[in-house]
């Protein structure tokens, strides 16, 4: 971060985005400075990307999801914008892809990403897993039990622990999000490999394994469906004012999340 003191994000959108204000106060609180730019922008310039200190892929419909949640946004990445983004992730640069972000990421190939974290340089990974259109066929908008699994995710880890049933909880906005991978041995792979990052705690919409997020072999590159940077504050629980004051310390879960990758990027430049 040798041109500012603060850690710059890059938050990407395009048409149909509607979650990126939410995440540029995210990464904001979390003390980064932010770049909000479309993507049309990256694709004549890609270098906000170049430096990047951290990404995200925010929420929304982008264009419309017209063929499918995700599918022309990760295709413009795929063909105009690979080489940046293998760059990035190679520099072991954060990422974050919420909600359609997530859809954006695994399309890409970004998620899950090589095994031997060894990205290709001519051209993207082929997607192993999608987000599916939910069991039952309907639109879930609600908020929903969640709980972090291992260590590995920077984005994650510090969750553990920290939260009750109560409060360990994000709002998802899908009508794509359950999570498949394309046969048992991927999906046994990425249980083996550490890349289950955040599961639910209840039946929400027929995710293999209760998958909400998956992270990358670095646990920088993460992924999920639920929206933490809708619960950067403690009065957007949806039961805040029945919460014990003793609970409502601190940061939220979503805020947490935040902070934590950012303070993992702190390490990296000071050490």
């Amino acid at each position: 971060m040798p041109e500012h003191d603060d850690p710059r994000a890059l938050v990407l959108r395009t048409a149909g985005t509607n979650c990126d204000g939410e995440l540029v106060r995210a990464f904001t609180l979390a003390g980064c400075v932010v770049d909000l730019v479309h993507v049309d922008r990256l694709v004549a310039d890609p270098a906000p990307i170049d430096r990047a200190d951290v990404i995200g892929f925010p929420g929304g419909f982008s264009y419309g999801d017209d063929i499918a949640s995700g599918r022309i946004l990760a295709a413009r990445l795929r063909e105009q914008l690979w080489p940046s983004l293998r760059g990035a992730a190679e520099r072991g640069c954060p990422m974050i892809g919420v909600c359609n972000g997530f859809q954006v990421l695994v399309q890409v190939g970004l998620l899950p990403g090589p095994a031997d974290g060894e990205w290709p340089a001519d051209r993207s990974p082929e997607p192993t897993v999608a987000l599916a259109e939910n069991e039952g066929g309907r639109f879930i908008d609600r908020w929903v039990g969640v709980e972090p699994v291992g260590d590995r995710c920077i984005w994650t880890r510090e969750l553990a622990g920290r939260f009750g049933r109560e409060t360990m909880m994000l709002p998802i906005a899908h009508g794509e999000g359950r999570f498949v991978a394309k046969d048992g041995a991927t999906l046994a792979a990425l249980e083996s490999g550490g890349h289950i990052a955040l599961r639910y705690t209840e039946a929400v919409n027929g995710s293999q394994g209760d998958i909400a997020g998956i992270c990358d072999a670095s646990g920088r590159i993460f992924g999920l469906m639920p929206h933490p940077e809708r619960y950067l504050d403690w009065t957007r629980h949806p039961a805040w004012t029945r919460l014990d004051a003793g609970v409502r310390t601190g940061p939220t879960p979503g805020r947490l999340l935040f902070e934590a990758a950012v303070g993992a990027v702190r390490a990296l430049a000071s050490a």
